[in-house]
């Protein structure tokens, strides 16, 4: 298994060969979209899904690569101004055309949505100002240097300003945009006859629980997908999920596990994998506001333990990575020292995972204060991450070994995610994938301040905080030369790990399992999409 972990680090791509016909796809999903709405929530499941129906002017490959996609070139005019050409002919899926307009309406709308676990500002936070020349070209201005902007414009879904009512004076301004109408609730988009799009498909239908059912856009701008039809259906148990491939009830499933590769092979079917952008992370509540009391911990007199940097390092070096990518994940991952692997941009060779050590650990909790440890509850998902809760229980006994006994609260992603956003967990396990393939994603949503700057820190449910982080980011966004900003990022990456601001574990290695007359190459941000999947 070592051997095979090192050559998925390297990027090898496992397959095995081996009859599908018609024009209809059917997926078995580990993850169900939580909404149709492209705004909602920044979490993989829906990212993938959306993008079937909704799309950005900027489209990554699988190897993370940007691509023009609705924006047929872009350049930057000057340090802080942006100039998008958008791709001509393109029309929505009920026939209205696509122009700059429907971009400064879909940048006005996602401040607006309601509840968001995970918002998407954090792709819009460095833009100023928008205007359209004419209907085919959009100007962005930044405060300053902004590298990232085409990057961000690949997350940014593009939603039809007809559709939904937007003005004539339809205008952008930072901190709320002129004619932008009403918007759209989140359930507006479960009607087929709202979730209109420029993308490849037409939804159909969206049942939570049972599936969700797309149609071929015939009038599709690019290249014309295979599949006439295509169904997402939820199947959240691995061993299910594996059955319906087997029984031939779907044609392709995500996460199928490791120790049932052999069986899927030996009947026809082929497997894929390779290494993802997604660190699986533990999460330590550490908010230092007035009256505010971490839930989950017992046995410290009322104090929170994980405002000490030694109790944050004690359980860092208690966690056996490399057995948990051994023993509960097949050999399957990559153990983890910082929030995406090498060689992604900002990413440090020289930074290893903590090497397991509890003797030192034990010191460390000592030192602290906490010779007898304490108790704490877990939180995590049993539905979101691979064998997510297996891995939130291995965490619990090896923390137990040094006397923080540990609990585990697992949950369905949903309950999960809503409980997590109201700060309910003292400690919890998730995963993050960087949607721009580059580390400043990863520490503006995890690590940094919230509120240190414009969308910093929107998925930091832990609520760290430090000022080097924030400015060697804040510095990093601002710096044009691409090695400048990469020193940036591996310094702020550097001196958050060395606190512990958060604890990563390791990275996914995501395969997917499908019928023999299909191919399909493994994408590092995880994602199913049904239009890359071939018939041979």
């Amino acid at each position: 298994m070592k051997a095979l972990s090192a050559a998925l680090a390297a990027g090898f791509v496992v397959f095995c060969a081996g009859p599908l016909a018609a024009q209809d796809l059917r997926i078995g999903v580990a993850s169900e979209a939580t909404s149709i709405d492209p705004h909602f929530h920044n979490v993989g499941q829906n990212n993938a899904l959306r993008r079937h129906i909704f799309e950005s002017l900027v489209f990554s490959d699988a190897n993370g690569k940007p691509m023009p996609h609705l924006a047929a070139s872009w350049r930057s005019v000057d340090e802080s101004t942006w100039e998008f050409k958008l791709r001509p002919g393109v029309k929505f899926s009920n026939g209205a055309d696509f122009t700059a307009r429907d971009v400064i309406y879909s940048v006005c709308r996602i401040p607006t949505v309601e509840n968001s676990p995970s918002n998407f500002t954090i792709a819009t936070k460095g833009i100023e100002e928008m205007a359209a020349p004419d209907p085919l070209t959009l100007v962005i201005k930044t405060k300053g240097p902004y590298p990232l902007m085409p990057l961000d414009m690949g997350n940014v879904a593009i939603l039809s300003s007809q559709v939904f009512g937007a003005g004539p004076d339809l205008a952008f301004r930072k901190g709320g945009c002129a004619g932008l109408g009403t918007p759209p609730k989140s359930a507006d988009f479960n009607d087929p006859a709202r979730a209109i799009g420029t993308g490849a498909y037409k939804l159909v239908e969206y049942t939570r629980g049972t599936r969700v059912a797309l149609e071929r856009n015939d009038a599709y701008w690019g290249a014309k997908p295979h599949w006439k039809t295509v169904s997402f259906r939820p199947l959240t148990a691995a061993g299910p999920r594996v059955a319906a491939l087997l029984a031939g009830d779907v044609d392709m499933i995500e996460n199928p596990p490791i120790q049932d590769f052999e069986r899927i092979k030996s009947s026809g079917n082929t497997v894929v994998q390779g290494l993802s952008n997604r660190v699986i992370y533990i999460h330590l509540d550490q908010f230092t506001g007035a009256g505010w009391t971490t839930p989950g911990v017992k046995g410290t007199d009322g104090k929170n333990p994980f405002l000490d940097k030694r109790v944050r390092e004690a359980m860092s070096k208690a966690i056996n990575r490399d057995a948990i990518v051994e023993r509960i994940m097949g050999g399957v991952a990559i153990p983890a020292g910082e929030l995406l692997p090498v060689p992604l941009f900002g990413t440090s060779p020289d930074r290893k995972p903590d090497r397991f050590d509890p003797d030192a650990a034990k010191k460390l909790l000592a030192d602290a204060g906490y010779p007898n440890g304490f108790e704490l509850v877990l939180g995590s998902p049993n539905d979101r991450y691979i064998n997510d809760e297996k891995v939130a229980q291995a965490v619990a006994q090896m923390l137990a070994r040094i006397g923080i006994r540990t609990s585990v609260d697992s949950m369905t992603a949903s309950t999960f995610f809503t409980r997590r956003n109201k700060y309910e967990f003292t400690a919890y396990l998730a995963g993050w994938g960087a949607d721009t393939n580059e580390m400043s994603n990863s520490i503006i949503a995890l690590i940094a301040t919230q509120d240190a700057a414009p969308s910093f820190g929107n998925t930091n449910r832990g609520r760290y905080s430090n000022k080097t982080v924030d400015d060697l980011t804040i510095k990093a966004l601002g710096t044009i030369d691409d090695a400048q900003r990469e020193a940036l990022l591996r310094q702020a990456s550097k001196v958050g790990m060395e606190d512990y601001g958060i604890i990563p574990l390791h990275f996914e290695v995501t395969p997917w399992a499908f019928k023999p007359t299909l191919s399909y190459a493994a994408r590092v941000d995880q994602y199913t999409l049904a239009f890359e999947v071939k018939q041979k």
